[in-house]
């Protein structure tokens, strides 16, 4: 697990510096001066100058920057620089390299995604039997007991590497639409499974309870899309993802408090609720080291890294300063403000006086410190249980 927590570290650092260096691409591309561009925070360890920009790593590896000359009119900008400061610039030119970070989350995520699904693959359930459960209990993740009766397929005489041809008389080739509906459906009684063993078919004939429960599961393999269909189900993945990080930013308010009572009252930790850096961390590295082969357990991690790049990415698109997203805000109220000016005959306003949403960016910024506290917190005395294991 300890390689995992540190694919994690390394991933994400890539993925910040990737958000810094769209910045710094457009700003370069638009003719900004960018002073800057270092990976880390804190002391410089070392650093070298190439033309107007210092590259260099800080002790801190926390994240990264870039200094674009004039990000805000607060800031004291020689006069041989004003040409080129930022906040001198038209406004799409800005609006570009505001956006430049996230996009680059979304271009990561897409990435990752195809790559997944065309290089590697993602697991996909066959009509093999993978596992036999000896009884049929209350709880599907509770174990057996005296009490429990034996399962369906177990007193068939089901067993793991069947592979099932046919459910009363009806051909199957998929588990999901075939197997599962067919014995949802079937109910109690005596059911008719004609399953291949060896190169030769058997019929079995399991009774079925109340439950309709047959006591199997599916065995998977992994199942990898030609490149342009990946692209396309990559496109679909995206728009689903995009849904799913909207749908986790709205939770947010209402599991606050379920975190809280989890952290300070140690009740049962809510597995899909909020979740910090180091339990992101500590679930990366479980499923690097969970079980299944080395593609499926590369592609479950992959698949984590693309979707926590999602939720950077829209995350850092509210409107809200000190973000991105913020910036874009008040972007967009100045453009606004001129036409409105323009259409009434009067003079340019100019752009917002920033300073006045200062308190509320103070704001933005305790309620940010203080939720990754209590995260921290959280992740540490009451981790999420393992789900890949």
């Amino acid at each position: 697990m300890t390689f995992g927590v540190i694919a994690f570290i390394v991933a994400i650092l890539a993925s910040v510096m990737l958000h810094e260096a769209g910045h710094f691409a457009m700003a370069k591309a638009f003719g900004m001066k960018v002073t800057q561009f270092f990976v880390g925070f804190g002391p410089t360890l070392w650093s070298v100058r190439r033309g107007e920009t210092e590259y260099g790593v800080k002790a801190i590896p926390a994240g990264g920057f870039v200094k674009i000359v004039g990000m805000t009119e607060l800031e004291e900008v020689p006069a041989a620089d004003r040409p080129r400061a930022f906040y001198r610039q038209p406004a799409p030119q800005r609006a570009v390299v505001l956006a430049a970070g996230s996009t680059m989350h979304f271009v990561i995520a897409f990435v990752l995604i195809w790559f997944v699904l065309s290089g590697l693959g993602l697991p996909a359930l066959t009509t093999t039997v993978g596992s036999v459960s000896p009884c049929i209990t209350q709880d599907d993740a509770a174990r057996c007991t005296s009490a429990d009766p034996a399962s369906p397929a177990a007193l068939a005489g089901i067993r793991p590497g069947d592979r099932i041809v046919a459910i009363d008389g009806r051909p199957v080739t998929e588990w999901s639409n075939d197997v599962a509906t067919m014995v949802r459906a079937h109910g109690a009684g005596p059911l008719t499974v004609v399953v291949e063993r060896g190169g030769s078919r058997l019929t079995l004939d399991p009774i079925l309870t109340d439950r309709s429960l047959l006591g199997i599961r599916p065995a998977e393999r992994l199942e990898r899309l030609a490149p342009w269909t990946g692209l396309g189900r990559t496109v679909v993945g995206m728009g689903q993802a995009v849904g799913a990080t909207f749908a986790a930013l709205g939770s947010i308010p209402a599991g606050i408090p379920k975190l809280f009572d989890s952290a300070v009252n140690h009740s049962r930790r809510d597995a899909t609720g909020l979740v910090g850096a180091v339990g992101a961390a500590r679930a990366s590295g479980q499923a690097l080291a969970g079980t299944g082969s080395l593609a499926e357990r590369l592609g479950t991690f992959l698949i984590l890294i693309a979707g926590l790049n999602m939720f950077i990415g829209v995350f850092n698109l509210l409107p809200l300063l000190p973000l991105d997203g913020g910036h874009l805000a008040v972007l967009g109220y100045e453009k606004v403000r001129q036409g409105i000016a323009r259409l009434r005959g009067r003079p340019d306003p100019g752009r917002p006086d920033i300073t006045k949403l200062l308190p509320a960016a103070y704001l933005v910024i305790a309620v940010f410190i203080g939720l990754s506290v209590l995260l921290l917190y959280a992740d540490i005395v009451d981790p999420i249980p393992n789900q890949f294991g």
